[in-house]
């Protein structure tokens, strides 16, 4: 566990209310970081979690918003802006795979075009909408984003065509808000492999079994494994910026 001291500072989690974001949420809270958890409104999920995370005495607050759509993120991020009185930190986690089950890339008439443009619409269009809106209040305090990409989006096969290319795109955006936002604000992102989070627990034994075969550390990652790379980002690393860290355990070495 990275000991970072966050007291002070703020953040703002898309998709913060389950698996990878819940433990970004989590970690930055136990930090000391006042933290504004977006979900999709009326989502019971988040909404217990944010309430269990009150009641342990952690900052965070509810901002309710879909990336997917231009109007609904720009104003989640600015009222959660206002609500926190600053913004440190961007963590652009939202996303979806689309379906419940992986898609072989053999099975081109499952990528329809609505498809796709739920995907790019969240994936990559939902971290660029929100950096825009937040990029201001990033400048004035010096701060960062840190994207949520994937193995997918470097070389990994991923669930979907749609999915792959969605996370490619994150890493190329990573790259080109770092140009755009620097000298003030720092942006790179995490490429976690398979990890245990409610999307994947329904997989077969085998397909997990699979992931922990290929990893030279012989485990899955867990949500705070990929949580303790969006801290130390965060928290640390000054002079890293445009970057992606693959945290898979040797996956795809």
């Amino acid at each position: 566990m990275i000991n970072a001291n966050l007291t002070g500072k703020t953040a703002i989690v898309t998709g913060g209310g389950s698996g990878i974001g819940l433990a970004c949420t989590t970690m930055l809270a136990q930090s000391g970081a006042k933290v504004a958890v977006n979900h999709l409104p009326n989502d019971p999920t988040a909404l217990e979690a944010i309430a269990k995370l009150k009641s342990q005495g952690y900052d965070v607050l509810s901002a309710p918003g879909d990336v997917s759509n231009p109007a609904s993120a720009q104003s989640m991020i600015e009222k959660a802006i206002q609500s926190l009185g600053r913004l440190d930190f961007l963590i652009n986690n939202a996303a979806t795979p689309g379906a419940s089950e992986p898609i072989p890339p053999s099975e081109l008439e499952k990528m329809t075009e609505d498809f796709w443009n739920t995907l790019l619409s969240t994936n990559l269009l939902g971290p660029f909408r929100c950096s825009k809106a937040a990029a201001s209040a990033l400048k004035a305090s010096g701060g960062c984003i840190v994207n949520m990409a994937s193995i997918a989006g470097v070389g990994a096969q991923g669930s979907s065509i749609a999915y792959a290319a969605s996370k490619s795109g994150v890493v190329s955006l990573t790259r080109s808000l770092a140009r755009g936002l620097a000298p003030e604000v720092r942006v790179n992102a995490v490429a976690p492999g398979q990890t245990a989070t409610p999307w994947t627990e329904g997989w077969s034994d085998s397909r997990k079994q699979m992931a922990i075969d290929k990893s030279v550390l012989k485990r899955r990652s867990t949500p705070e494994d990929i949580a303790q790379a969006v801290l130390f980002l965060c928290a640390g690393a000054p002079m890293i910026t445009g970057q992606t860290i693959v945290v898979d355990g040797g996956m795809t070495l």
